[in-house]
């Protein structure tokens, strides 16, 4: 089975690499850790496109936040005796999910949900409702008690 687990760093997606972790490793499952990182495009206005150079340090440091948040839960589904690799993208965090899905050909993403409701929900867009969508595989989407 090859299961993608795409994460953000929040509490949410805390709580789908634990129950990632719960269903432990198997000789046949592999996972895969994506983080999608926005574009700097799709933060910046066009006034803004020409080069900053502290810009593009912020840019490669959350590069590098990107690459420590999927090698920490690698480290975590390694433990629990998956196969793992891990991920870092650019671009839009739904249709990422989805073509590398695809293109993994994976057979389940987990992911975390946030829970957003009303206006708050509309405004950012819910990623996990985009992906049970447009997905070609089963998903699990992990829901937090509160």
């Amino acid at each position: 089975m090859k299961i993608l687990l795409a994460i953000d760093g929040s509490e949410y997606s805390q709580a789908a690499v634990q129950s990632v972790v719960a269903r432990g490793g198997s000789t046949n499952t592999e996972v895969r850790v994506l983080h999608v990182l926005e574009s700097p495009s799709a933060l910046l206005g066009p006034e803004m496109t020409g080069y900053d150079p502290e810009f593009e340090a912020v840019w490669k440091a959350i590069q590098e936040q990107g690459k420590s948040l999927v090698m920490k839960a690698g480290d975590a589904l390694r433990t629990a005796g998956f196969h793992v690799s891990t991920e870092v993208e650019e671009g839009n965090p739904k249709s990422q999910i989805i073509d590398v899905a695809k293109r993994w050909q994976a057979d389940l993403i987990v992911l975390g949900s946030h829970g957003r409701k009303g206006m708050s929900r509309f405004l950012m867009g819910s990623v996990s409702e985009a992906i049970v969508r447009h997905a070609h595989c089963s998903v699990e989407i992990v829901r937090i008690r509160k």
